[in-house]
């Protein structure tokens, strides 16, 4: 019986790489998303025809309690066994000082931290079952700071906190790791020009933008290591040396 993962936010950039990354060792996989029902489709025939796995597709919004139960709900109904659990689904936009919005917060927070907390705690059992592992998905900058963009890093730094805890809670039976991404992709609708790159690697020792392949690596490596939890991995070219 093939192992079984769930990725959040798996249609599109980081998460559709991670999905691809675990269709390609032969995991079936539960692929969530949001709006992206024609890339979802597509992603789920394409690694199927290639890869010995199945792909079970749920849409809902994760800032949304009921989608967020109806996902648990889902997923405990069809799976007894859930080996791993990628919390990789994100909300990010800029939030200046001065105009902060209740809206802003429920949407940050809801997405980034709350979501991924009850999902982990609806899910526990099955992941408990398998000796499964839980990956946040977090963000360099919650360490470093981030003008304008205070809601995003509260939340972010809340799953990193939330990483520790629940590490030492639900030891020995299920690990819980992060990964945080430094610089890997322009933000949803940017293109960066070249002067913009520029700036961006001037301060990362390796010199270059990663790609949704290392950080896929990375996940890939903790769901697989049963000996850490409890630790972030920061895939960022050495920018948080800085």
């Amino acid at each position: 019986m093939n192992k079984t993962i769930l990725v959040t936010g798996g249609a599109l950039r980081i998460g559709s790489e991670i999905v691809t990354s675990f269709a390609k060792m032969g995991w079936d996989i539960i692929l969530h998303y949001r709006n992206s029902s024609e890339e979802a489709k597509k992603i789920k025939k394409n690694l199927e025809d290639l890869y010995e796995t199945e792909i079970f597709l749920v849409q809902g919004d994760l800032n949304v309690d009921e989608d967020v139960q109806n996902l648990i709900d889902i997923v405990n109904k069809n799976y007894k066994n859930l080996d791993a659990l990628v919390n990789n689904a994100s909300a990010f936009y800029n939030t200046e000082i001065g105009n902060l919005t209740n809206a802003n917060w429920d949407d940050l927070v809801g997405n980034n931290l709350k979501a991924p907390l009850f999902l982990i705690n609806g899910l526990k059992d099955i992941l408990m079952s398998a000796s499964g592992s839980v990956i946040n998905i977090t963000d360099v900058n919650i360490d470093m700071g981030s003008p304008n963009y205070s809601i995003y890093t509260a939340a972010k730094g809340g799953l990193a906190a939330i990483t520790k805890s629940l590490a030492k809670e639900l030891a020995p039976n299920i690990t819980v790791n992060a990964v945080a991404p430094g610089a890997i992709l322009e933000p949803p609708g940017v293109t960066w020009d070249d002067d913009k790159i520029k700036e961006v690697i001037k301060n990362i020792p390796l010199n270059r933008m990663g790609n949704e392949k290392d950080i896929a690596n990375a996940v890939r490596f903790l769901v697989c290591a049963k000996y850490i939890t409890g630790q972030t991995i920061r895939v960022d070219g050495g920018k948080s040396l800085q």
